[in-house]
Order: structure tokens, then C-alpha cells, then sequence
């Protein structure tokens, strides 16, 4: 894996891989995926806004899932599509490590079937969720906050209505929309009580030394992202949050991505939004590369949070490069689910890159023991994930 392929899967915090620092946030996060888009499918129009402080993405996603079983009444197919619209414009100490930013994010979020992509795994028994994002709340704001670079591109601070997923408990095959997608492998483990992915708040990192480096949010638990501008009131009336507190270390600051060891512990107040009791938990995660390989394990515990599991270890690893651009990611989970037997989840997926501004994903995943079907041993989900990026 050449170390160009390395830093475009991006970086976590703030820290710098060439003279201009890499970008605070998860693979989704906004400034991250126009970056790695930028890399891969580079654009002369946008290159030129972004000389401006602009830069600009639009892309259009879908994600169609069978299966071989399902339960009574359930559909034994579903499909969901979203479009976005993101960007950042750079308004403060343009071209500067301490840049300060508006970044902004507007979805539509659809179904072409009655059940969406979201709670597919309910209905054929599994005790989980496959891609999340993939709903039907159609119109919503999920991101519009400012986001302000400190001590030469050390540390970041962001304010506004933001992604808890964004900044908490990441890692390279986290994206729902490139990674793994079962929510098993993705933030958390299905083991955090997690706020809405568009709730007002506010969230920072830095870097403690040459290795060390720290994470903390605080984000309203009731936030409504059809609704955003309720989320003033359900903030400073509520007094519901969402709150996490992360410690890792990484080899370097360029290959944070991908050589990262954290532990996250976080609180969580009771929600009716989000259907939760108060509880607390902690995660684990440890990645390294090791060549065109990235191995990790990730485990969870919760406390009283109502999550879909209390106890989670999920093991597995992503290969780089059997295509330029591709993605092969294979894993499996162990989740201890409270009143069932353990429910495992296996899933197989390979992203690759058929035009420069399409990817296209195969996946397959077997559950067994699904937790909400006691009568089968095991089922199988399969599909397929697209997306087209401009």
C-alpha cells in the first residue's frame, strides 16, 4: 500500500501530513470525504473554488439488501437512497494551519420499499442495524457547525449541529457508505446509546505530545434533524446529552488512521427521541497497518443504556489494493444479547471502483442465532451499495 493510498483514507484529528493540516473527524466527516473524493476523482472547477476557501461535494448513494429468510409479514428485500450536499468554506486565516470553517451538510433520505435498508435486519431476525443512514426521514439538516483549527493544526474545536459518529470511536472501515455495512462493525459495536446523526453540540481533540492524543463531545440527546432549529430548546431546556470523553495512542501522526489504539467511555441521559434509558458503557479499539492490510479488533460494553447489545467484540481486517481504489473488508461479531443466545454476525464486502466517480460494493452477511428469530439457526443477507460523487 503506497503511502499516498495511506493518507487518502484521511485523518482523525487535526494533525499535519504535508504543510496544510489533515482534517479533524471520521471518514464522513464533511472536509474528509471531499478530500478523499478529491484524490481520487480530481475536478479543475473544484480546484478552483477550493483555492477560494470553497470546497463543494454532491453525491448520490443507494443500497439494495435480500435475504433468504424473513419473519412472518416481513419483507424479504428492501433498497434506500440518499443524496447530499456538503461542503466547508474557509472564512477565517484561509490557507492558515488554524483556519476557521462553516461546514454544512443537507440530505434526502428515501425508501424505494416499504421497509428501509435501516431496520432490514429486523425484519429477517437479526437483533441489528445495516447501514443506518439509509432510512426514509426524508429532507433533514445533518450537519451545519463551525469548525476552528488551533495550535498550528494540533487541535480542533467544532460548534454547531454535528455527527456523533464524526469524532467518537472511529476507524477507517467505519463508513457506512465505503466501509463495513452492519452497524456491528461500525461505531460503537451497537453497544453505545448514540444521540441522533444531526444533534447540536459541541466537540474537540488534540494531540498530547507526539503519540498521545484526546477526544471529548458534548451533544443534545433529543435533537431532531427534520426539525434543527428545536434543537435550541431541547439543548437548553432538555438538559438530555450525550457525553464522551476518548484517550488513544498512535505510532505517527500521519498513519493515525490506521496505527490507532483508543478506549471511549461515554454517558448517555435518558431520551425519548431515541428511545434509550440513561446508562454509561466504554469501547476499545486497536487497527495497524500492516502493509496492504488493516486488522482490528473493537469491543464494547454498556450499562443500563438499553442498546441493542450490552456486551460486543467485533474482529476482522480491510485489504487495500486488489484494484486501485478497492476496498476488501471481511469481520465477524459476538454480541451478548440479553435474554437470547449470543448472536453472531459475519459480513464479506469488496468496494471497487468501476468509473472514477463511481463505487460499487458487494456484500454479504450471515447471522446466526438472529436474536429475534429464535426458530432459525442462521440467516443470510445480501447486496449490493452504490455511490456516485461529483
Amino acid at each position: 500500500m503506497t503511502r499516498h493510498t495511506v493518507l487518502g483514507l484521511t485523518a482523525l484529528l487535526a494533525l499535519p501530513w504535508t504543510a496544510q493540516a489533515a482534517q479533524f473527524g471520521g471518514p464522513d466527516a464533511v472536509d474528509n470525504q471531499i478530500e478523499e473524493d478529491r484524490n481520487r476523482h480530481p475536478m479543475p472547477l473544484k480546484e478552483q473554488w477550493a483555492k477560494r476557501g470553497l470546497n463543494l461535494g454532491i453525491d448520490y448513494s443507494a443500497v439494495w439488501l435480500g435475504a433468504n429468510d424473513a419473519l412472518p409479514g416481513a419483507d424479504d428485500s428492501a433498497a434506500s437512497g440518499m443524496l447530499r450536499f456538503y461542503g466547508s468554506w474557509a472564512l477565517l486565516n484561509r490557507g492558515s494551519a488554524n483556519s476557521g470553517s462553516l461546514v454544512w451538510k443537507l440530505e434526502h433520505r428515501h425508501s424505494y420499499t416499504d421497509t428501509s435498508v435501516k431496520g432490514f435486519e429486523f425484519g429477517v431476525g437479526g437483533l441489528g442495524l445495516v447501514t443506518p443512514p439509509f432510512s426514509d426521514e426524508k429532507t433533514r439538516l445533518t450537519n451545519l457547525y463551525w469548525k476552528q483549527r488551533l495550535a498550528e493544526g494540533r487541535a480542533t474545536f467544532v460548534a454547531g449541529f454535528l455527527d456523533a459518529t464524526d469524532y467518537f470511536d472511529v476507524y477507517a472501515l467505519a463508513s457506512p457508505w465505503t466501509g463495513f455495512m452492519n452497524f456491528a462493525f461500525s461505531t460503537g459495536t451497537t453497544t453505545v446509546a448514540l444521540p441522533g446523526d444531526a444533534t447540536l453540540g459541541v466537540a474537540g481533540a488534540t494531540m498530547l505530545g507526539d503519540n498521545w492524543f484526546v477526544i471529548a463531545g458534548l451533544t443534545d440527546m433529543e435533537s431532531d434533524p427534520t426539525e434543527p432549529w428545536r434543537g435550541f430548546q431541547t439543548f437548553f431546556s432538555d438538559n438530555r446529552y450525550f457525553s464522551s470523553l476518548e484517550l488513544g495512542w498512535t505510532s505517527d501522526q500521519e498513519q493515525i488512521y490506521v496505527n490507532n489504539v483508543h478506549l471511549s467511555l461515554w454517558h448517555a441521559d435518558e431520551s425519548e427521541q431515541q428511545g434509550t434509558t440513561d446508562g454509561q458503557g466504554l469501547n476499545l479499539s486497536a487497527s495497524t497497518q500492516l502493509g496492504a492490510w488493516l486488522p482490528f479488533v473493537r469491543a464494547g460494553f454498556s450499562d443500563d443504556a438499553g442498546t441493542l447489545a450490552e456486551k460486543s467484540v467485533s474482529i476482522g481486517s480491510g485489504y487495500y489494493g486488489l484494484m486501485e481504489g478497492s476496498t476488501l473488508g471481511a469481520a465477524v461479531n459476538w454480541a451478548d444479547v440479553p435474554g437470547s443466545d449470543d448472536q453472531w454476525t459475519w459480513e464479506l464486502f469488496y468496494l471497487f471502483k468501476p468509473l472514477p466517480y463511481l463505487e460499487l460494493t458487494p456484500d454479504i452477511q450471515l447471522i446466526q442465532n438472529p436474536a429475534l428469530n429464535p426458530d432459525e439457526s442462521s440467516v443470510v443477507m445480501y447486496g449490493i451499495r452504490g455511490r456516485v460523487f461529483y
